[in-house]
Order: structure tokens, then C-alpha cells, then sequence
């Protein structure tokens, strides 16, 4: 078989969440799910989150928002990031969604196409990218009865950036004597204390394996096939480009896997895959297809080497690319063979 070998522990993910919903303290703990649950197949990944105890749900944009529905069933809440855009109506409607209305028109259009369904408001704090501003939050407010008010942290990550405390004051102050629930943390946030946490805490990437919470159990292990192994000498180069040039005899394994499965081109010449504990370089560029692995300290031909593992996972990965696990999570393509283990727990 030349495609990679995705295993992805149910149960780490259940107890992860867990572990956000701990740390949320009184706070109520949603689940985000946006992305297809972050890549890693919402269709498993939701009902595990449903019977670790999460009762609301968040998604990115109405069609997601059903397609959650259907694995769901009727009871949990599931909130749309993206609110009420032209055309969702009946989507809303058909999979009992509760957007999160971002702007002036989009209250308008919920109002007059949904007027007796539910939905939330989403206010910006400082982080201008969605949210109504203070100004039209004012002019509104009298009119509306949110299920929910949230915001969102732009700099949760970086518990000392003065953003946090600035965003957390504003927030006090458009939501004073508000009667509806009240969310503004998600991972980050939920760890930055109580003052943070509210009515609901939001964890996404928390619930995965990533940073900023470093407690997180790994969920995903990613074992890419070697096709080939060859010995090259001094002075032969590896893959496009010649990029890798070798300094004296080596071994050079051929793996299956490149950018077309998400391990993106950045991270050629910095990344490592993993025979067991022995970290082997990658050789060279990272191509379409294929990616060239130096396994010259390997004392034997490996059929299979880890690019993601208990012990270098997506956060070390995306060190290694230049980027943040996030892309790393959303990145893994479709061609690899998925292998769901554990359960809620």
C-alpha cells in the first residue's frame, strides 16, 4: 500500500476536551468542530465529543452546520461562526442552527427571513475581523434577544499581550446587564483564568492535540510507506532541484507523501520523520507525491516511517514548516487511510 496510514485516537480527543472543560471551571464547555472537525472527520470526531458530555457545538458556516446535524442528531446546539449569510435560511431552519450574527444587515436578514427562530450575536472587542461594532451593538440592543453574546481573543496565545486584558474590558463593557449566556474564550482564552471563562468556553484546538495547551494528549500518528531505498555517493543530489547533495555515502528513502497530502513544501530540509526514536532528515525537497528521507543511521531498511507521532506532533511539525499546527491539522489530505481508535470514555 503507497498511501499513508492516519491513526487518530477518539479517545485522546475525548479527553482532551475533558480537560478544557475542567480547566473552564463553572464555565459550560462547547465543542468546535469547524473544518471538518479540524481535518480529522467530523462524522467520528462529533458524536465522540456528544458522549464525552459537550452539548454545543460550533461550526464555521451553515453548511457545515448541517452536515453536523446529521451526525448529531436533534439534540445538542450547534452555532454557526459565520452568522446569517444570503441564502442560509433554509439551512438554518432545516438543521436548527443558531448563527451568530455578525453585522447589522446580517441581524436585518434574520430578522425579516427567520423571525421566530433563535440565534446569537458575535460583537468585535479589538480583534476587527468579525463582530458588530460597539456603535452598531448600541443601536441594536434594545431590539434583540441573543441565545448568546460571544467575542473572540485575537491573542489568547500570548498570555502577557496587553490585547487580552484590553479585549476583556471591552467585553465587560458591551455585555453590562446583558440577560444572555456570555462567551469569549476559546482554547487560549479558557487557559488564561476564570476572568475569561464566563457563561462558555470555546476550546478547538485544545480538544486536538495543539498548542497553547501543552497538556494535551497527542491524537494522531501519520506512518508514510517507503517505495524505495536507495545508496547514493558523494556529490549526488536528491530531488528537484538538487537541493540535497550528499557529503558522503548515503541512504536515501523515497517515502509516499507531499504537499498533495498537506505536508507542505515550506518544510523541506527542516522537518524529520521518525523511525522509532531515531529521527531521519528529509533529503531535499518536498515534492507533489514523494519526499526524499535520509535513513542512513537506521540500522535496517524501514517499510514505514512517522512524520507525526506521540512524541513529535503538530506543533513540532509546524515549527519545522514555518507555521502553526492548525495548518498542519487542516492540511492532511484526503488520500491517506484513516484509522479511528478509542472511544469517549
Amino acid at each position: 500500500m503507497a498511501t499513508g496510514q492516519l491513526h487518530i485516537d477518539l479517545g485522546a480527543i475525548a479527553r482532551n476536551w475533558k480537560a478544557m472543560a475542567k480547566t473552564s471551571g463553572r464555565a459550560t464547555c462547547g465543542a468546535v468542530i469547524k473544518a471538518d472537525a479540524y481535518g480529522l472527520g467530523v462524522q467520528q470526531v462529533a458524536p465522540t465529543l456528544a458522549a464525552a458530555g459537550a452539548r454545543t457545538f460550533f461550526v464555521a458556516v451553515a453548511e457545515e452546520g448541517a452536515a453536523a446535524r446529521a451526525v448529531l442528531g436533534e439534540g445538542p446546539e450547534i452555532c454557526v461562526f459565520g452568522g446569517h449569510m444570503a441564502g442560509d435560511a433554509a439551512a438554518i431552519r432545516a438543521a436548527n442552527l443558531v448563527p451568530m450574527l455578525n453585522s447589522i444587515d446580517q441581524v436585518r436578514r434574520h430578522l425579516a427571513e427567520l423571525p421566530d427562530h433563535a440565534y446569537g450575536i458575535q460583537l468585535d472587542t479589538g480583534m476587527n475581523r468579525l463582530g458588530l461594532e460597539p456603535a452598531d451593538w448600541a443601536a441594536i440592543r434594545a431590539d434583540v434577544a441573543p441565545r448568546l453574546i460571544m467575542s473572540h481573543l485575537a491573542c489568547a496565545d500570548a498570555p502577557d499581550h496587553p490585547q487580552n486584558a484590553a479585549q476583556l474590558a471591552t467585553f465587560h463593557a458591551l455585555t453590562a446587564g446583558a440577560s444572555a449566556p456570555l462567551s469569549l474564550a476559546a482554547t487560549g482564552g479558557a487557559l488564561l483564568g476564570e476572568d475569561y471563562h464566563f457563561d462558555l468556553t470555546r476550546p478547538g484546538i485544545g480538544t486536538y492535540g495543539g498548542f497553547p495547551f501543552t497538556a494535551a494528549e497527542p491524537v494522531l500518528r501519520l506512518r508514510l510507506p517507503v517505495v524505495q531505498i536507495r545508496r547514493i555517493e558523494p556529490g549526488e543530489a536528491v530531488g528537484y532541484g538538487a537541493a540535497f547533495t550528499a557529503d558522503r555515502t548515503r541512504r536515501i528513502a523515497t517515502v509516499s507523501s507531499g504537499y498533495a497530502d498537506g505536508l507542505i513544501r515550506a518544510m523541506s530540509d527542516y522537518a524529520a520523520l521518525w523511525d522509532g526514536d531515531r529521527a531521519c532528515p528529509l533529503a531535499g525537497r518536498v515534492s507533489m507525491d514523494l519526499m526524499g528521507v535520509d535513513v542512513t543511521e537506521c540500522d535496517h531498511d524501514p517499510d514505514f516511517l512517522d512524520i507525526l507521532n506521540e512524541t513529535h506532533g503538530i506543533d513540532a511539525l509546524a515549527e519545522a514548516a514555518g507555521t502553526i499546527g492548525y495548518e498542519i491539522l487542516t492540511s492532511l489530505g484526503p488520500r491517506y487511510a484513516r484509522h479511528y481508535h478509542g472511544a469517549a470514555g
